[in-house]
């Protein structure tokens, strides 16, 4: 990060790492550090989180092609952070509720 504040301050900066909610908040300090900082150029990137949410929801629902659903999710990069919106996925679905909780809780 030191080298892209010093070379391109301006850059669109994309984090894909683990965990993406402790290393964005380590790159926006960098910037920082460097006065360059500007929240609507640093984002992380979560879209591993969204195909996980899809394919365990297909698993349990017998969808054969996970890609058919759409499943937004908020929040950080792990354990309780982690917050797929069942109840915006589109097509709508029905989780069974004797399925419900090992998913919502997923080892």
């Amino acid at each position: 990060m030191t080298r892209v504040a010093q070379y391109c301050p301006k850059a669109f900066v994309l984090v894909i790492s683990n965990p993406v909610n402790s290393t964005v908040p380590i790159a926006a300090e960098v910037l920082k550090s460097a006065n360059v900082f500007d929240p609507k150029r640093l984002f992380g990137v979560t879209s591993l989180d969204v195909v996980r949410a899809e394919t365990f929801v297909a698993e349990i629902t017998g969808e054969s092609d996970p890609q058919t659903l759409k499943i937004p999710v908020i929040g950080g990069h792990s354990g309780e952070t982690i917050v797929p919106l069942f109840s915006q996925a589109k097509p709508n679905i029905k989780i069974p509720e004797d399925k419900l909780d090992a998913l919502v809780n997923r080892k």
